[in-house]
């Protein structure tokens, strides 16, 4: 009987069966149908995305299109005459009266940013007679394929979906085990203005968004969504079947096939977008025309080409990088299940590594459209109006979006936001003209597809402490310089980006003004979305000399002074910017010991406020460093200690990159823990109470779902293994103790320099580093340093 076991099981191990297999680190996978859109799997080739529900009678498929937008080009000189406003308010902070500020705040107010809008949903309808058994559906991260399978009556039916940006389009291949048994048609609904017709087996679908659609916190206004004939931009989808066998099948309305064994399905959709600004309906792309090429062009050939060329143009980047983070014992479960053990403290370190690949995915996925970054929520998106309008959010979100393009290995991603950044310019002047009467340009709280720069509020109507902030264009600049620290690309900051940078400097060097004892500072000012209380108990926003605005500045100032001397160009402006820097009103530490947030000693009016503005100079920032400015760096760990660790899933993200700069490893696993806290979807509900976690899916959950806390999470674990300036790179600088023993491969250092490391005991143990670029540097592990010189293409290999 005991040979008998044993024979048993080594025939079920030769057959694949695994009794102790270990989750994956690449695949997401599920025993049930999405329910939410939080449950549901996410493709996307940069441009359109897809949300995969995987449902048995009906399969839906959420679709986005990265350039659908409400709106059109923005009036970028809405409020000509706000500047004047500029003396009055600097006058009432001058006398100290801050409720009189934060009223005249108002003045300085213009249009809310426009809506990313959902294109549609497509459903994929089964006749199945009988309850499906062996469900399964999956997402694979490393391939960007999801699938889907079960058994209906002892028949198996399969399902693969992925979205080609070779080929601009999505790919769907249903298949059953039993001949003339796949049954199912297609169609088409959305919630936009829109048209369906048949035509040769195509399902096409057309219509077009809004002109206007009103941000979803302002409530149930009248036309809080609008449509014009004359305006908005335009939609096409266009959907084929190709069948080997059955009979193809439609109506009015729906394509599809009976008596089938194997199929794919087509999915292409285009939009007019032509540009920020372009008019989308008068001066706007065939789109009808665009997705009926793509569809053509992609018809004629074979799954096995599509599917193969689909994954060479994604491994090309997604496999750049690779993370063990140790031996792990956590059982194989689907993904939900997983989270919740997770959130018990129990150990997955393969869930660690899944959630930082993840972002990586969702980068790839989702930042490949020239001039259109992701946005609050990557692609993806089904509501007309989408928490916070699904923009561009510039105090934060749009930024932390990025933070592991560079070093994670994923640079092209980071194309679309730097090119969004010479759009904003041209708007941006304008706001820097009429809103605040000086050069240069600024953008402020928020931006959308058309490049929106000026303060929003609907001229008045907005609270100063989020729709007045205007830093949002020198932070979006260090974009710019963090691409050429990482790829050393002279002729990209020579002819894109340093014009950019210098605009964004001479917008804050005209904006300053001398605080009584002859520093630098704003005025007005205001602290993202934060709120101060004076010794008098007023609770306000406006201000003058925030910490966060002359962190920036400090920030900018510092790289356009640097982009100047590799040009070897602007001396006369570089000097005038070296004069400024040195009369910025310096940092305070308070009487906690904090950072002070406020130019004088005040209490916050919320002590643990989810944003942390005022620490920038720590992270994304590097002008405060424990190596460098230890006062100032204890300062921001007094700072963040005073927060906590309870808040949103970006603010976790955010707080995370802190800790890890600080270099505590353990502190920053411990929140990199939280921000995996499992979140059970409900739908759309703000509660900033429940704090910030993970949904079933992957997704970050604010709550709701914002994408930034992903890609702030994955930044992260980059930041943990490996800190880098241009002159210096720090191995394992906060590095847990959880993750005693692992290995990275192909994460970046500034500088040009591409990295691979082991370590055991949470001892470093083997180092190898790739130059792209001809360069030296200062490699720093534990208490000691070595200084390197490489040549391009050259590999240096140590044993630490």
């Amino acid at each position: 009987m005991k040979n008998s076991f044993f024979l048993l099981t080594f025939i079920l191990i030769l057959a694949g069966v695994d009794f102790c297999r270990a989750q994956s680190t690449n695949t997401l996978w599920y025993s049930k149908p999405a329910q939410y859109f939080e449950e549901s799997l996410v493709l996307g080739n940069g441009k359109m995305g897809a949300s995969v529900f995987g449902g048995v009678q009906s399969d839906q498929i959420y679709l986005n299109d990265a350039t659908l937008w409400s709106g059109g080009p923005v009036d970028a000189n809405m409020n000509p005459e706000a500047y004047r406003n500029v003396p009055v308010i600097r006058e009432a902070l001058k006398n100290e009266d801050y409720k009189l500020a934060d009223e005249l705040q108002r003045k300085l107010q213009g249009r809310f940013s426009q809506s990313y809008a959902p294109l549609g949903t497509l459903f994929l309808e089964f006749n199945h007679e009988g309850e499906p058994q062996n469900y399964h559906r999956e997402l694979n991260i490393s391939e960007a394929i999801s699938k889907v399978s079960y058994e209906v009556n002892g028949v198996k039916f399969t399902r693969e979906y992925f979205i080609s940006y070779p080929d601009q389009v999505m790919v769907i291949k249903l298949t059953s085990s039993q001949k003339g048994a796949l049954n199912f048609g297609v169609k088409f609904e959305s919630q936009l203005k829109n048209t369906v017709s048949i035509s040769d087996n195509i399902l096409k679908a057309k219509g077009q968004a809004p002109v206007h659609a009103e941000p979803n916190y302002r409530g149930n206004k009248t036309d809080a969504v609008v449509f014009d004939e004359n305006g908005g931009t335009r939609f096409s989808t266009q959907v084929r079947i190709k069948n080997t066998d059955g009979n193809l099948t439609g109506n009015d309305q729906s394509v599809g096939l009976s008596g089938g064994t194997e199929a794919l399905v087509f999915v292409s959709i285009a939009t007019s977008f032509n540009g920020f600004d372009k008019n989308p309906a008068t001066n706007g792309m065939n789109d009808e025309l665009i997705a009926g090429t793509q569809l053509k062009k992609a018809f004629p050939k074979s799954f096995e080409k599509l599917r193969k060329s689909h994954l060479a143009d994604f491994l090309k980047y997604f496999s750049r990088v690779s993370l063990n983070l140790g031996k792990t014992d956590a059982p194989d479960l689907p993904t939900d299940e997983r989270l919740r053990r997770y959130a018990e403290g129990k150990e997955d370190r393969n869930l660690e590594v899944l959630y930082f690949q993840f972002g990586r995915y969702l980068l790839i996925s989702s930042s490949r459209t020239p001039g259109v970054p992701a946005n609050l929520q990557g692609i993806w998106n089904p509501h007309l109006r989408p928490p916070w309008s699904s923009n561009y959010t510039t105090n934060i979100n749009a930024e932390e979006n990025y933070w592991l393009a560079e070093n994670t290995n994923l640079s092209e991603m980071h194309r679309p936001l730097l090119g969004f950044i010479k759009n904003l310019e041209a708007t941006g002047k304008v706001t820097a003209k009429t809103f605040y009467g000086v050069n240069g340009w600024a953008v402020c709280h928020n931006s959308d597809i058309w490049a929106m720069s000026n303060p929003v509020g609907d001229f008045g109507e907005g609270d100063p402490v989020w729709a007045n902030w205007n830093m949002g264009g020198t932070w979006l600049s260090t974009h710019l310089w963090e691409h050429y620290q990482f790829t050393g690309d002279k002729k990209f900051l020579k002819e894109e980006a340093y014009e950019l940078m210098k605009g964004a400097a001479l917008f804050c060097l005209e904006w300053m003004v001398e605080d009584k004892n002859g520093k630098l500072i704003t005025s007005p000012s205001t602290s993202p979305e934060n709120k101060y209380i004076t010794p008098e108990g007023y609770a306000g926003a406006t201000l003058y000399g925030g910490t966060a605005d002359l962190a920036m500045i400090r920030e900018c100032f510092q790289q356009t002074i640097q982009a100047s001397k590799v040009l070897n160009l602007d001396a006369d402006f570089r000097n005038k910017l070296e004069v400024a820097l040195a009369k910025l009103y310096p940092y305070q530490i308070g009487k906690k010991g904090n950072l002070q947030e406020w130019y004088y000693d005040w209490d916050d009016q919320d002590p643990k406020h989810r944003h942390q503005s005022h620490l920038f100079g720590l992270f994304p920032g590097s002008h405060i460093t424990p190596a460098t400015t230890p006062e100032l760096a204890n300062a921001c760990r007094k700072t963040l200690e005073i927060k906590g660790d309870e808040t949103t899933g970006w603010s976790k993200g955010w707080r995370i990159n802190l800790w890890a700069r600080l270099w505590d490893g353990n502190r920053a696993y411990k929140m990199y823990r939280e921000l995996l806290k499992y979140v059970e979807p409900d739908g759309v509900k703000t509660d900033y109470a429940r704090g910030g976690g993970t949904y079933p899916n992957l997704f970050d959950a604010h709550p709701p779902f914002q994408i930034d806390g992903n890609f702030g999470g994955a930044a992260a674990v980059a930041e943990m293994l490996l800190q880098s300036n241009e002159h210096e790179i720090r191995l394992l600088p906060a590095l847990p103790d959880a993750w005693e023993s692992g290995s990275v491969k192909g994460i970046c250092a500034r500088g040009g320099f591409e990295v691979a490391m082991e370590w055991s005991n949470k001892t470093l143990k083997k180092l190898s580093i790739y130059a792209r670029k001809s360069g030296k540097t200062k490699l720093y592990y534990s208490n000691e340093h070595k200084e390197i010189a490489l040549k391009k293409g050259q590999t240096l290999e140590l044993n630490w």
